[in-house]
This record gives C-alpha cells, sequence and structure tokens, in this order.
C-alpha cells in the first residue's frame, strides 16, 4: 500500500475520462482534500494556464516523483 495522496502532490491519471477530455497519462496538481481518497485535481499546461480541475478518486491517480525514494517511504 502507498502512502496516502495529500495537498500539493502532483499526480498523473491512470485512466481515461474522455467525458472530462482528461486521459491517461496527464499531469496535475492535487488542491483539495475533500475527504479521505477523493480530491480536487487542477491540470495547467506548461505555461501554468489551468485546462481543468475535477474532483477524483485516489484510484484514478498515481503520485509522481520529482525524486529516488526508496521502498520503505512506500510502505
Amino acid at each position: 500500500m502507498s502512502s496516502p495522496m495529500q495537498l500539493l502532490d502532483v499526480v498523473a491519471l491512470i485512466e481515461n475520462l474522455p467525458e472530462l477530455e482528461l486521459y491517461r497519462g496527464q499531469v496535475g496538481t492535487i488542491v483539495e482534500v475533500y475527504e479521505p481518497g477523493v480530491f480536487e485535481v487542477e491540470f495547467s499546461d506548461t505555461q501554468g494556464r489551468n485546462y481543468a480541475v475535477e474532483t477524483l478518486r485516489d484510484e484514478q491517480l498515481m503520485v509522481l516523483h520529482h525524486q529516488p525514494i526508496s521502498e520503505g517511504a512506500l510502505l
């Protein structure tokens, strides 16, 4: 089991959501935690322009890491 997602984590979609025009691999930032496992995620382009804000569940996302992590950190 991975550690809980939290405010300001950078995440990627792990499923396609065509009804929202969002697709697997798109990157966003958690900007609000509504309840355990439910987040508001903001998606922005490389210029910082917001193109979507959606409420998503943790099973739709994975946290991205910009530095090495130990296996123990994920337990």
